[in-house]
């Protein structure tokens, strides 16, 4: 029996090297959306799906009310989430809202593949070393040249916030922010804004 698998993730690269892993072995056919408001239209038109991968910060999501309104969608069906960046907290609460599980993106690909096999069939997964914090440093070398506020600002750019979005949210005057996100750049030899995000996502920062 083939298993129907909904991936949605906003980086093409994450969900085309899942469902190359998952597609393998001819068992499994997987679908891809690349932003919340996809996913559900592709529920709605083709779905439920026997598992449906959520990416915690794609676009439409608003952290986990994008993982309650799939649940609701997908008839009952699995929806894990998957993140380069949720803490061991959002991983819990999204367990204890009805996720199957959580897959960070660091797992190795073997894992993967089981992981999402698990989840399909109605196990929960979560890493034990992820869930028991091991791999939870108090602060990561990508974070220690940061100050708190280029930190914020930072988060503000991963969300694909604007400077106006983000000096409102920060109460802060929009020059002050472009200053902020120039220095980020500088810092995180970045070439602009989106690869500044980017660059914070591949290290993990949330």
């Amino acid at each position: 029996m083939t298993l129907r698998i909904l991936i949605a993730d906003d980086h093409d690269m994450v969900r085309e090297t899942i469902a190359m892993f998952l597609d393998a072995d001819g068992e499994t056919e997987t679908v891809a959306a690349c932003n919340l408001q996809e996913a559900l239209a592709k529920i709605a038109s083709g779905g439920p799906f026997d598992l449906v991968l959520l990416d915690y910060t794609m676009p439409g999501m608003k952290g986990l009310d994008g993982l309650k309104t799939v649940l609701d969608a997908n008839d009952g069906k699995p929806v894990g989430l998957i993140s380069g960046t949720a803490t061991r907290l959002i991983a819990e609460q999204a367990l204890s809202m009805g996720a199957i599980g959580f897959l960070p993106k660091t797992l190795p690909a073997k894992s993967l593949v089981n992981a999402v096999r698990f989840m399909a069939a109605g196990e929960i997964y979560a890493p034990v070393n992820f869930m028991s914090g091991k791999d939870d440093p108090e602060e990561t070398d990508f974070e220690k040249d940061l100050s708190e506020r280029e930190r914020q600002v930072l988060r503000g750019l991963m969300g694909a916030k604007s400077n106006k979005e983000i000096a409102r949210d920060l109460e802060l005057q929009e020059v002050t922010i472009k200053l902020h996100v120039k220095t980020l750049c500088r810092k995180l030899d970045a070439r602009n804004r989106t690869d500044a995000a980017m660059i914070a996502r591949g290290a993990g920062f949330i």
